[in-house]
């Protein structure tokens, strides 16, 4: 069949990828003249199944007071006189219960460890690189309470056999032995030893390459304006190209899926969560992480991609702004100089800003609408590169008229006509 795919970040191209391996005959449509310009570009490149957690969890409410009061806080809100980004917050707020955390982190983790597991299948399938490794994250912990409170998480890891090393400070230098020279600002560590890292941007680029070699038609600078149905389906896409038609069709647009949708009659709370990051050049390779070390107290990535440190972090709620602020960055220029101080090389460190598209529950949205023939492939949040691959698989299966390897029925956009949040 045709399938016309909205979006080129690394959630379309991977469901174009395996869209046309399964034989379909693909396009992909995109305003950005390449793949993976907008939220793919430079994100922490962490493919962490390990901590596929909603950011709506108990605690939150009174952490997130704190963090708004930190200097160097991994939380920004931006008030705005937008009624979509308050409902938003408040069904956020509505998921953080013990109860739906539980419900709805269940609901991530099969996901996410079933992607990289198929992300493991596709280097061996095509020889793809991108950077990666497969050392684990190391959450570092710079304080004795953060040390001690680990005991949910662990439970949580257990229940779903997720395999975890609770580590001393030494133990952290064991596996990243640049934190050496820093050993007095942090306690201890949680190690998530099947965890990878890879670079989200080169991944995506490379993957849109062999998916052309399957036939992919890729539309690059033409902008999607709006989707067209009659009698219960998709009839077209109207685009700035023109008419675009096709037999089903896949709505990958990130945090801009929503407002695409919205017309339709689909209620898809999709909302923009911005995050920063900075990369930096390697100035001493002893003095760098060997993966990724998760800067607890701030909630920043640091992650090495070859020759580069990729810095990442803070959830800035302040709508579908792409501005850089030079707070954000402190924070992420701190994070690293106080962890890694010989590392990298600060003065010429590229800065951006991404817009992650979150669900107030925290899981994302995949399969089918209300329309025969259009399908949905997003609000993956800080979790798209790491859910990347096999949602792309089970969308494939979805509309190749197979069943999934794995059931999510859960993640179906229905789950919020039944109840606020």
């Amino acid at each position: 069949m045709k399938v016309l795919i909205l979006g080129s970040g690394v959630i379309g191209v991977t469901s174009a990828y395996y869209l046309a391996r399964a034989g379909h005959e693909v396009t992909v449509v995109d305003r950005q003249p390449e793949p993976a310009l907008e939220t793919s570009f430079a994100n922490a490149g962490e493919v962490s199944p390990g901590y596929s957690s909603p950011w709506a969890g108990p605690g939150v409410p009174v952490k997130a007071v704190k963090w708004l009061l930190m200097k160097h806080g991994p939380l920004v809100i931006r008030p705005k006189l937008d009624p979509v980004m308050w409902v938003w917050l408040l069904k956020m707020l509505r998921n953080c219960t013990s109860a739906r955390y539980a419900v709805n982190k269940s609901r991530m983790i099969p996901i996410a460890e079933y992607s990289r597991d198929s992300l493991r299948d596709l280097r061996r399938d095509i020889g793809i690189q991108y950077d990666e490794r497969s050392q684990g994250t190391l959450q570092l912990f710079r304080y004795q309470a953060q040390l001690d409170g680990t005991d949910e998480d662990i439970a949580v890891l257990k229940q779903y056999g997720v395999p975890y090393e609770t580590l001393s400070r030494e133990g952290c230098i064991a596996v990243e032995p640049a934190l050496a020279g820093v050993k007095d600002k942090f306690v201890g560590g949680l190690r998530l030893p099947q965890d990878e890292t890879g670079d989200c941007h080169m991944f995506t680029q490379a993957l849109a390459k062999h998916a052309q070699a399957l036939g992919v038609r890729f539309l690059f600078n033409t902008g999607i304006d709006r989707v067209i149905t009659e009698g219960g389906r998709v009839s077209g896409v109207a685009t700035s190209a023109g008419l675009l038609q096709a037999d089903n069709y896949v709505l990958a647009l990130g945090s801009w899926s929503s407002r695409l949708a919205a017309p339709l009659g689909i209620s898809l709370p999709v909302y923009p969560v911005k995050g920063y990051s900075i990369t930096v050049p390697i100035k001493d390779a002893s003095g760098a992480p060997e993966s990724t070390v998760m800067d607890e107290s701030y909630k920043v990535a640091i992650t090495r991609l070859g020759n580069r440190i990729r810095v990442g972090g803070t959830a800035e709620i302040s709508g579908y702004s792409d501005k850089l602020y030079d707070a954000r960055r402190a924070t992420l220029d701190h994070s690293l100089t106080d962890l890694f101080p010989r590392g990298g090389d600060l003065s010429k460190a590229t800065f951006w800003s991404g817009l992650r598209p979150m669900t107030p529950d925290g899981p994302p949205v995949i399969g089918p609408t209300q329309y025969a023939n259009l399908h949905l492939n997003t609000g993956h949040g800080t979790l798209g590169w790491t859910m990347s691959c096999g949602s792309a698989r089970v969308l494939a299966d979805m509309l190749s008229g197979r069943k999934p390897d794995i059931d999510v029925s859960a993640l179906s956009v229905a789950r919020y006509q039944h109840r606020f949040g």
